[in-house]
């Protein structure tokens, strides 16, 4: 078994384990009534997203995601929550450098020791859901289950379903989808995101990721017979009747999203395993990014 798949096949329990200890969490990222910006880079950038849908669900206040390479200033934030697995990423321990004098500076990393501790003001970390893999599958979902149980939710059915991911047959044989397409609604749009990212880091396949309403906007034009429309979440009335039209085929698991994401995981590593890649050792990537300075 590949570290990647031991990862993935770890998450039931690293989520009970993050559950059980809410009070760091949910002191840093609740923080009723302020003004909050979540950033990240890649996978956490999808975290972002979706803990920011998630908070102003919950009733908290205002929350925008952005990423952390991209971000223009201009807007004033009473917090800004990084999330960062290995805390050295070079646009999100600058992008905290760059935040005013009195901004709350929040980290949710795997490592205490890392460049984001010397830039914020309260770190949040989950060693137990570090990775020795490249591609991120464990600690993302970890912070996520956290984060929604901090919000208020009840995740022991989640839990279970996320067991159920691990053993329940893929969607479709991976050798026959040429072009796999994610679609979320809600705060499952970050988790469409991310499961698109799984399949091009581990895989090198081709895959996309929309809200479920702009499929309709464009993106149903390219999918064929060859291809995958996996609705993360309940698909909006009509979708069956548009991905048919295209010829593609349509996966609606009945899994919560985060659950399906497990699955996804599980997709693009017997995708990788189809096309003879070790996802353990995806093309180009390292765990994280860290750029020379500029000057």
């Amino acid at each position: 078994m590949t570290v990647t798949m031991d990862e993935i096949r770890s998450q039931p329990t690293t989520w009970r384990r993050a559950v059980e200890h809410l009070d760091t969490v949910a002191d840093a990222v609740t923080a009723p009534g302020e003004r909050v910006l979540a950033i990240g880079c890649g996978t956490s950038w999808f975290v972002a997203q979706c803990f920011a849908a998630l908070r102003e669900r919950a009733g908290y206040g205002e929350t925008d995601a952005a990423c952390a390479g991209q971000l223009t200033g201009g807007r004033r934030y009473d917090r800004v929550v990084a999330f960062t697995r290995s805390g050295t990423t070079t646009e999100i321990v600058d992008a905290l450098v760059r935040q005013p004098a009195g901004t709350h500076r929040v980290a949710v990393v795997a490592n205490a020791a890392t460049p984001v501790g010397a830039v914020t003001d309260t770190q949040v970390v989950y060693p137990y859901a570090d990775e020795r893999s490249v591609v991120q599958t464990r600690f993302p979902t970890t912070v996520l289950a956290a984060v929604r149980a901090a919000f208020g939710a009840d995740l022991t059915e989640v839990v279970g379903q996320a067991e159920r991911a691990l053993t329940m047959p893929l969607p479709v044989d991976p050798a026959t989808v040429e072009q796999t397409v994610f679609l979320g609604s809600g705060w499952a749009v970050g988790i469409a995101h991310e499961a698109a990212l799984k399949v091009r880091e581990a895989a090198q396949s081709w895959a996309e990721s929309y809200p479920a309403t702009e499929f309709r906007h464009g993106p149903m034009a390219v999918p064929t017979h060859r291809s995958l429309v996996w609705q993360i979440g309940t698909a909006p009335d009509g979708m069956a009747e548009t991905v048919a039209a295209t010829g593609a085929r349509l996966y609606v698991s009945g899994l919560d999203p985060l659950a399906d994401l497990v699955l996804a995981q599980r997709f693009a590593v017997a995708m990788a395993d189809q096309r003879g890649l070790d996802p353990d050792r995806p093309r180009l990537l390292h765990r994280a990014v860290i750029l020379a300075p500029s000057c």
